[in-house]
């Protein structure tokens, strides 16, 4: 198996206490300790603990979808519809993410699990991009903080994920990304619908098919807590550092409807690990006080793109080239987008 899956051989020969999960975690404890020492670190415990109640849902959401993925969709699923270097591909992908109910944290469990399953590089991506500002339960949430104009965040956001996973498929074909290693070869005449017929008659309903479907789902979701939640704690300590000690008014002083405005957005962005639910209050919150409706655009889709705990994800697992690219071709999108949208 591949060095950079979730249950990288790498990782199994590590004993526990030199695993990623396991240091992490001691850096959060240290943390958090530090901060009953110090009273200026007061904030950012209480930040890290909301932050914990508004993701721990989500996350354990996505890692028990992607227990259910590991456990009875097989790879030639994933395969036929998400592995085909065809444009129809990226549509699917995009599809799937839009219809996905869960915030960014849980689709990023998801979406390991479907490319260990063998979504290839650029479904993987499309399905991100487009999943957490663009999946149903958080459109309604858009519109219900700015209205119409949640058309354009909508919109935006489903393009995006559309030019970046056709840019990668162009880029997997020259060979300037990685491939899957877990994408299987699919009969053409392969159908998944009589397959499916074909498992549900032969299954054996028990007590003990019960117990040995529960022990499948839990391996899945532990190797995929294994291998996300380390990236979470990075990306939580690191937005509770940065709101505890980073005074409030610089960020309403420097989120002005400029360029440099945005970029600051960007930056922010970048280091708040926050739930699509939480993000869009914050969004809204820098659109009434700025006016810029292109800055909080780019609020949104910046901590998708640019966020510390996906891009180590897919750096991790999908390969350091397709990270790379990816940030290489979404964030001048998002940067343009916002700049069209701030002069609207």
């Amino acid at each position: 198996m591949d060095e950079r899956t979730c249950c990288s051989t790498g990782d199994k020969k590590k004993p526990w206490y030199r695993t990623g999960l396991f240091l992490i975690s001691v850096l959060t404890l240290m943390l958090l300790g530090t901060s009953f020492l110090f009273p200026a670190m007061e904030g950012f415990r209480r930040i890290f603990w909301e932050y914990v109640r508004i993701m721990f849902w989500p996350i354990l959401a996505g890692f028990f979808v992607g227990g259910l993925i590991d456990h009875y969709v097989p790879k030639e699923y994933i395969s036929k519809h998400l592995a085909v270097a065809q444009k129809r591909t990226i549509f699917y992908s995009v599809g799937f993410g839009f219809l996905m109910s869960a915030c960014c944290h849980g689709i990023l469990a998801i979406s390991m699990e479907i490319h260990r399953k063998g979504a290839s590089g650029p479904a993987v991506v499309s399905f991100l991009l487009a999943s957490p500002w663009a999946n149903l339960p958080i459109t309604i949430l858009l519109f219900g903080f700015f209205g119409a104009k949640a058309f354009l965040i909508v919109f935006g956001a489903l393009l995006i994920a559309l030019t970046t996973g056709f840019s990668l498929q162009g880029l997997d074909r020259i060979g300037w990304i990685e491939k899957n290693p877990h994408s299987v070869v699919v009969h053409p005449g392969f159908s998944i619908r009589e397959h499916v017929a074909t498992r549900l008659r032969n299954h054996v309903w028990s007590h003990e098919s019960f117990r040995h479907a529960a022990r499948g789902i839990w391996k899945g979701m532990t190797a995929l807590a294994a291998m996300v939640l380390p990236w979470v704690l990075i990306g939580v300590l690191l937005a509770g550092l940065v709101s505890a000690l980073v005074p409030g008014h610089i960020f309403h002083q420097y989120f002005g409807p400029t360029l440099l405005g945005l970029l600051v957005t960007m930056g922010v962005a970048t280091l708040l690990e926050v739930c699509s639910e939480g993000t869009s209050p914050l969004a809204f919150t820098i659109y009434q006080q700025t006016g810029a409706f292109g800055n909080a655009f780019a609020f949104l889709m910046g901590g998708v793109v640019t966020d510390v705990t996906e891009i180590g994800l897919v750096w991790k697992n999908l390969g350091p080239k397709t990270a790379l690219w990816m940030l290489a071709i979404s964030l001048p999108q998002v940067i343009l987008l916002g700049w069209i949208l701030n002069k609207l």
